[in-house]
């Protein structure tokens, strides 16, 4: 496994965590989805494939210690989690980075800006990251 394959698996994870925010309403409560508004059944087999097919492949690489926040990702996307499906891909992506700081994976210039892409496109999924808030509790004048 390369890294490069990782990041495919991180891109398709992060592009169904989208998908899901985009259905939900604008104003969630953090640990409560609104009835009804889940992941389809055919997101979430998607990306359990996903989930699966890299921790199969990833089996005796230095990868493999991404795993376990691959499944919780996976365990939280399942039941409608949203904020839970994305922290364990963040920590997949610094764990990524820590790897490459300590020269255990080689990380190409492309590869750089995927993790940058990602980490970009899951941040702004949290709360507190939309810029119409910007200035929010300030002075009144």
């Amino acid at each position: 496994m390369f890294t490069a394959e990782v990041l495919d698996a991180i891109g398709g994870l992060t592009s169904h965590i989208k998908i899901y925010a985009a259905h939900l309403p604008s104003v969630v409560h953090l640990n409560e989805v609104p009835s009804g508004v889940k992941p389809s059944i055919e997101a979430i087999d998607n990306y359990e494939i996903i989930v699966s097919r890299t921790r199969s492949q990833s089996a005796g690489t230095p990868y493999k210690g991404l795993n376990e926040s691959l499944v919780s990702s996976l365990e939280a996307f399942e039941i409608g989690n949203l904020l839970g499906a994305v922290q364990p891909l963040l920590t997949v992506l610094d764990h990524l980075g820590r790897m490459q700081s300590e020269k255990a994976i080689e990380v190409g210039r492309l590869d750089e800006q995927r993790l940058k892409e990602y980490r970009s496109a899951l941040s702004k999924i949290l709360p507190g990251n939309q810029p119409e808030l910007d200035g929010a509790g300030g002075r009144i004048s």
